[in-house]
């Protein structure tokens, strides 16, 4: 299949407008590796049009609460050599249900209990099922999460 003809690209310019984000935002989801560009003779960012479909995604995405990570796993499912299909697009909303499904849940279970969990006071990590449901924190070892997370980051190889 041969790439896009020059006219079928968008500046990075062109992008941000049409996207309604900014040039920085356009960059930024790049090097996440969120979209990709092609480099022109000048060495300027390309984008295919479809860049405006995956913009358009992840802005839903954070719209619905998303992190980015959870964006970019689900736009990594779509293909790298063509734009998306309708079938593609539902493959990801149904990851995504999955996701809320979840998230609708845990809110629910946070709803009924609010009250009670505010008023109690305990803050014990062991009990509360607000702050550590079902004892999540106790599979990370003793200690603060933030320094667990610290050492868990000096320990890995690349880290």
């Amino acid at each position: 299949m041969l790439g896009p003809v020059p006219d079928d690209l968008l500046s990075i310019g062109a992008v941000a407008s049409r996207a309604g984000v900014s040039v920085p935002a356009v960059r930024y989801y790049e090097e996440r590796g969120l979209i990709t560009s092609a480099r022109d003779a000048g060495g300027r960012r390309r984008f295919p049009r479809s860049v405006l479909r995956r913009l358009a995604v992840i802005a839903a995405g954070q719209r619905i609460g998303l992190s980015l990570a959870e964006i970019a796993g689900a736009l990594s499912s779509l293909p790298s050599d063509r734009a998306p299909s309708t079938s593609d697009w539902a493959r990801v909303g149904e990851r995504w249900q999955g996701l809320l499904d979840a998230r609708l849940r845990e809110l629910q279970a946070l709803q009924s209990s609010l009250t009670a969990c505010i008023g109690c006071g305990c803050l014990s990590l062991e009990r509360c099922g607000l702050v550590n449901p079902a004892d999540e924190a106790a599979a990370e070892g003793p200690g603060s999460r933030w320094l667990r997370g610290a050492r868990r980051t000096a320990a890995s190889p690349d880290g």
